[in-house]
């Protein structure tokens, strides 16, 4: 037998390994089963390193086995709020919360978000005007900064944050930063030398072990979270990089969402900074103390619940919250996002919705920026217009928002894509707001966004070109592990 022959047959013995693993061990989606299998059967010498490095499961338990880690800061909130919940004389502070008391039960009781009151909310669809305002907010900054982004890029924004950062180290504010290896790929420990001679901090989530080696590639912690002082939260979809400012000829013009807020939903953003650093960071970690949680001042009326979710928990909580709004749609359904490939339960809640003459919107980016997922994400939208849903394509630039308004009176936003990737994989953190005002500004951008948009009709839909049918066809397949 010559060496050719063997090494077939060693290809054959490893795919034939890895396929039974899929079926019969980790006992994955019947979908993402079929799709590894396509991959195994159509590249057999490579398709095993990619599952190996982004399929597998098998480390999922001990890579996630946080002993002792809990919603620090907030326990009695939650307790208290637990107990009063199941109180049949539980009353809400907004009359108008009280219809999604289901949603809010289901977030605080399996994700142990609280129910926070009187907060305010300030929306920010440009990044420019974002980062203005965070810049004020840093200089103005008296005791902590906290900085937890997915992709941190050492481009002319990136730099600026760090000097920014470094003077107020110096001043003696604690700064703590923290990245994703993977999303800031490029970004060394070096860049921050000034920083941490200044007394700063810097984290690195799931940080490779070997050189171009880590077997935790696949779980990514896409949260984007800014703590300062305690009474000033940020929570969205901006990165910091150039082309979050519009300067990226590829994309153009950025149009994402992010929040600006102050009241006490700023303590569940501490908590979950506090939890993912201290699980990134084991050479300085956060002690729970109170002057991380200080006393808030009344600022607004607006109601939420700040929702986690990630490959480290048993439910997929922002799908859930995001399939509970859907239901209890009276009128409308509004959803922004750069990805739009829903697992069959959430594509369902949308179905019976559009079918049940529901007003439902889904508006995606022309300018793709992952070639698979974007035809995937045509595919799925395509087969959506068949519900009488409609369809909008963004023009203008990239749209990145991940975004839903439901009936104008409730919302989500954060980081949470529509993908199976955000709902099983990635570390996603998300603003689930109960308040009429801020819903219908977020409906206000999004027909404001209209404008600047193609509506996708079936008769578009149908007239498109068989290349691009091919490229909807195979993404689609491959759609349950993109």
């Amino acid at each position: 037998m010559d060496v050719y022959s063997i090494l077939l047959a060693v290809m054959f013995v490893i795919n034939l390994i890895f396929a039974a693993i899929i079926i019969f061990i980790e006992r994955k989606d019947i979908g993402a089963t079929w799709a590894w299998l396509l991959i195994l059967f159509f590249i057999p010498f490579f398709g095993f390193v990619v599952y190996l490095f982004l399929g597998q499961n098998l480390t999922r338990k001990r890579l996630f086995d946080w002993d002792g880690i809990s919603k620090v800061g907030i326990e009695g909130l939650i307790n208290d709020q637990l107990k009063l919940m199941q109180s049949s004389e539980y009353r809400f502070d907004n009359p108008d919360v009280e219809q999604y008391k289901d949603l809010i039960s289901m977030h605080l009781v399996n994700n142990d978000a609280i129910l926070t009151n009187q907060n305010e909310v300030e929306i920010f669809v440009d990044g420019q005007e974002k980062f203005d305002s965070l810049w004020t907010d840093i200089m103005g900054a008296k005791e902590f900064i906290h900085i937890q982004y997915y992709i941190f890029r050492n481009d002319t924004l990136g730099k600026k944050l760090i000097r920014a950062l470094e003077e107020k180290a110096r001043e003696g504010v604690k700064v703590r930063i923290l990245y994703d290896e993977l999303g800031s790929r490029k970004l060394r420990l070096k860049h921050f030398a000034g920083l941490e001679a200044a007394g700063g901090e810097v984290g690195v989530f799931f940080p490779s072990k070997l050189a171009l080696i880590n077997l935790r590639l696949n779980f990514r912690n896409h949260r984007k979270l800014v703590n300062i002082d305690g009474q000033i939260g940020y929570i969205g979809g901006f990165n910091v990089g150039d082309e979050y400012l519009g300067l990226s000829d590829k994309f153009g013009y950025w149009r994402d969402t992010h929040l600006k807020i102050k009241g006490q939903a700023v303590d569940a953003i501490q908590t979950r900074f506090i939890l993912d650093w201290n699980q990134a960071s084991k050479r300085y970690q956060i002690d729970y103390e109170d002057r991380y949680f200080p006393a808030k001042v009344n600022r607004g009326n607006a109601s939420m619940q700040i929702v986690s979710s990630g490959p480290d928990s048993e439910w997929e909580q922002i799908k859930n919250g995001y399939i509970s709004m859907i239901m209890s749609a009276k009128e409308s359904i509004y959803i922004q996002t750069p990805y739009f490939i829903p697992d069959q339960s959430l594509f369902d809640a949308l179905r019976i919705a559009a079918l049940s003459g529901k007003d439902v919107r889904v508006m995606i980016p022309n300018r793709p920026d992952h070639p698979f997922v974007y035809w995937a994400t045509y595919s799925h939208v395509g087969e959506l217009l068949k519900t009488g849903a409609k369809v909008y394509i963004y023009e203008k630039g990239f749209i990145h928002a991940k975004t839903i308004v439901v009936d104008g009176e409730v919302n989500s936003v954060g980081t949470a894509n529509i993908d199976m990737r955000s709902f099983k994989l990635n570390f996603e953190v998300n603003a689930f707001i109960y308040d009429r005002p801020t819903s219908q500004k977020l409906a206000l951008f999004f027909e404001e966004d209209m404008k600047s948009c193609t509506e996708l009709t079936q008769t578009l839909y149908d007239a498109r070109p068989k290349t691009i049918r091919f490229k909807e066809s195979i993404s689609r397949l491959l759609s349950p592990i993109l």
